[in-house]
């Protein structure tokens, strides 16, 4: 709902009726809020969320067992679609909604110069996001890229506060569009070379031709049935790289001096965290995975003999593959209360609205504890 329309007034039995997952409202006190599009997206899971609907979740939001942060509560805050009415019965509330419209038409009205009202009505920058773009330290109707260095020091604290709608990076339809990937490009491109890397490594390894040479005159033989632990090894030092990369390059904090890192910082990184629910780009591009990918290949292979090097590179191709399915599952999917990915989630969600500094592994937390980036348990 616009900062600028009057709230419209709902009654405890309307507020009641939608409890679906088509349809599913919640309170907040006497605020109301239709979080139907927020459902597959609520680390608790969506049944959580429908449990409740209908009722106030001031007391969920409180805690325990998890206190929402200022984040969450302001996420909250873009779903909002007026206010209960619990005195009045329905012909006064009746009233109050004709009187609310009577007075939105007037304001629209006066408004009419302003920019934010010539926005098409069925923009999805309008229908899914609340920002104030009258408001907001960035334009939103401009293209981003080229905006955010300018923020300065204001630059960590804004994109720290997450929103719910699109974002469009650059104004050059084709530069726009090679930053977006569905999710499916990832298996697509990288899956038929892991698989055909496993062959031609395994075959090799079979010939009995490959020995590790330790010293000049000493070197032993590899059997095929190392290619699995060679497999594993590369796989667990992907979750190695990928905490690095998360930790000291995504999270790397720009001076607030310098205009081109800021930058850079928002492009790899920052846009992920101001609008965390994009799905276009929840995964990497091929083509700027592959320079990473390109990298990995290239140190293995001149650190070890060419097929031990590829046996472990392939390991590690394999854990970026699922990496970055798991990074987009615990966005957009909705994993079984218990589960490994279940608290994968709510950890990853922490990270996004309270923890920035901290939960930097997406498959594994494994490396946060040595390097005490865990996120701590919440206590009451």
């Amino acid at each position: 709902m616009s900062p600028s329309t009057s709230p419209r007034f709902f009654t405890e039995r309307e507020v009641a009726r939608h409890c679906t997952k088509d349809s599913c409202w919640v309170l907040l006190g006497t605020r109301v809020y239709d979080v139907t599009t927020f459902l597959r997206m609520h680390p608790g899971g969506e049944a959580l969320i429908r449990s409740r609907a209908g009722k106030d979740l001031t007391r969920e939001m409180e805690g325990p067992p998890h206190r929402h942060s200022p984040n969450a509560r302001r996420w909250l805050e873009q779903y909002y679609i007026g206010e209960l009415d619990r005195e009045s019965g329905a012909e006064e509330v009746q009233t109050l909604r004709e009187r609310s419209k009577a007075t939105e038409q007037g304001e629209n009205s006066a408004e009419k110069p302003k920019k934010v009202e010539e926005e098409d009505e069925n923009s999805p920058y309008k229908l899914c996001s609340s920002v104030d773009l009258d408001k907001d330290l960035v334009d939103w109707r401009k293209p981003l890229a080229w905006q955010v260095g300018y923020l300065r020091e204001k630059y960590d604290a804004w994109v720290h506060q997450p929103v719910d709608r699109p974002i469009r990076l650059f104004g050059n339809p084709f530069m726009e569009a090679a930053t977006k990937t569905s999710w499916y490009w990832v298996p697509v491109v990288w899956l038929p070379i892991v698989f055909y890397l496993c062959w031609h490594c395994y075959t090799t390894l079979a010939q009995g031709n490959t020995r590790l040479e330790l010293t000049s005159d000493f070197s032993i033989p590899i059997p095929k049935h190392v290619f699995p632990v060679l497999f594993m090894l590369g796989w667990f030092l992907w979750t190695f790289i990928e905490y690095c990369i998360h930790r000291f390059v995504f999270h790397m904090k720009p001076p607030a001096h310098n205009y081109y890192l800021i930058t850079l910082h928002f492009l790899l990184h920052g846009q992920h965290h101001k609008s965390p629910f994009d799905g276009s780009r929840l995964v990497f591009p091929p083509g700027l995975a592959s320079i990473v990918v390109g990298l990995f290949y290239m140190s293995l292979c001149k650190m070890l003999p060419e097929t031990l090097g590829v046996s472990v590179f392939v390991g590690g191709l394999c854990g970026y593959v699922v990496y970055d399915m798991i990074h987009y599952y615990l966005h957009y999917g909705s994993p079984k209360r218990g589960s490994y990915l279940y608290s994968l989630k709510a950890y990853h969600v922490k990270h996004h609205f309270e923890h920035q500094r901290s939960g930097f592994g997406i498959t594994t937390t494994f490396w946060d504890h040595p390097f005490n980036t865990a996120i701590p348990d919440e206590k009451f």
